[in-house]
């Protein structure tokens, strides 16, 4: 006498019956047809596979393609940011120091920049100066120029152009300062990145902290900067200096102010509502 029993799927379906004495021989499972079929494809399921789940976002809706391109332009935005951080840093072009172009009643004339890092002083002639500028300079001018790296982070001794002494701390308060911005910039693309590859928007809360906070830090080491080059020519009055913040100091200015409105952008992203839809409903309602 024959006994079955029913095989069943991992859902919990009747495939096939099998008799006894069949129990290792495998028993073909037809395809689901129909609305089965349809509803297997729509849950993931497959019959020969594990269960594939779709990413979804922390509200439990996939990321959409028009929050993904909003997220990748709010993204670029921060990029030109980092990238002009990372000029400005890299760069020497923070402040000229030029004396008169008559000091030292010779055909030639000395004029100096710095940055973050290094030094410069260059010679130019007086002959390729602009007749109407006073001061040595500008610095883009053909001459020989010797550039030396600060010791402030090597053996702390302080460096002296024309007399005049540099400080220290607040030299190396700036350096801090925008090096740390460009940690925060590396955090705030990791979750931008993550945001991206796992479609989980929640990640765009820490980054829009990052990006925000990037910029302020770059700011603040704009503004020590400048407190050091006023003390640096307060340090001494013998030689008569003009000074003029150069382009890299335009490039930092641009890049916070840039990393900020990344930074904001991202966190108007990560809201679960969207800001114009809660006010303009509003602004109809009181006309009405």
């Amino acid at each position: 006498m024959w006994s079955t029993f029913l095989v069943t799927d991992e859902e919990g379906r009747t495939v096939s019956p099998a008799a006894t004495g069949t129990v290792g021989a495998p028993v073909p499972i037809p395809p689901p047809q129909g609305p089965v079929a349809l509803s297997s494809l729509m849950s993931g399921r497959s019959t020969f596979g594990g269960n594939k789940r779709r990413r979804t976002t922390s509200t439990g809706h996939a990321m959409s393609e028009a929050q993904e391109g909003k997220i990748k332009l709010a993204f670029f935005v921060a990029i030109v940011g980092v990238v002009l951080t990372v000029l400005g840093v890299g760069t020497e072009f923070w402040v000229e120091l030029s004396p008169p172009k008559s000091f030292y009643n010779n055909q030639t004339c000395l004029t100096a920049h710095y940055g973050l890092w290094k030094g410069c002083t260059k010679t130019l002639w007086v002959a390729d100066i602009d007749p109407e500028r006073e001061s040595c300079g500008p610095a883009e001018l053909p001459g020989e120029s010797n550039c030396t790296y600060f010791k402030f982070f090597t053996t702390g001794e302080n460096t002296m152009l024309f007399q005049k002494t540099t400080k220290k701390n607040l030299n190396v308060a700036a350096a801090m300062l925008a090096m740390f911005s460009l940690f925060l910039m590396v955090m705030g693309a990791i979750c931008i990145t993550m945001s991206l590859s796992k479609e989980i928007l929640f990640f765009l809360k820490p980054a829009s902290v990052c990006f925000i906070m990037s910029g302020v830090m770059v700011l603040l080491s704009l503004m020590v900067f400048h407190q050091s080059v006023l003390a640096f020519l307060a340090s001494d009055h013998t030689v008569p200096l003009h000074h003029e913040l150069a382009w890299s100091v335009s490039c930092i200015g641009c890049a916070g102010a840039v990393l900020i409105v990344g930074g904001i952008l991202f966190l108007l992203l990560a809201l679960p509502y969207s800001p114009w839809q809660r006010c303009l409903p509003h602004k109809d309602s009181s006309n009405s």
